[in-house]
């Protein structure tokens, strides 16, 4: 049996989705043209902090938060029309998360390039 590797997958996902840097995020979240979301989990939260305005969507459950026809579905917590931007610790996970968005039919998915380390050096600020 063959398996492909994380790297692999991660790789293949990068090809695929759009990669934004902190900046291109900052302006987006300034315009209130997207929906900045931590995918990172609760202790990751508890324990680095979390950036002002993201909301926070554990990665195993953003496919079901984000599926209006999920029990799970959170009605009215995003702004569906607007942009996914997402992001986690460095950008492995939230990249595999935004080609599942792409997947699911999201056309306006993004990732940010470093994830949280990246955003912790840039204008954002951390709570």
């Amino acid at each position: 049996m063959t398996i492909k590797s994380s790297q692999t997958l991660v790789s293949e996902a990068l090809k695929e989705i759009k990669t934004i840097s902190t900046d291109e995020a900052h302006k987006m979240v300034s315009d209130n043209q997207c929906n900045l979301i931590d995918i990172r989990d609760i202790r990751e939260l508890q324990k680095e902090g979390q950036i002002e305005g993201a909301n926070h969507i554990p990665r195993g459950m953003l496919e079901f938060w984000l599926d209006p026809e999920s029990v799970y579905f959170k009605e009215g917590k995003l702004d569906l029309n607007k942009e996914m931007v997402l992001f986690c610790a460095g950008g492995l996970r939230s990249a595999l998360a935004a080609k599942t968005l792409k997947d699911m039919g999201f056309k306006k998915v993004s990732h940010i390039d470093g994830g949280f380390g990246a955003l912790r050096q840039s204008k954002f600020k951390v709570t």
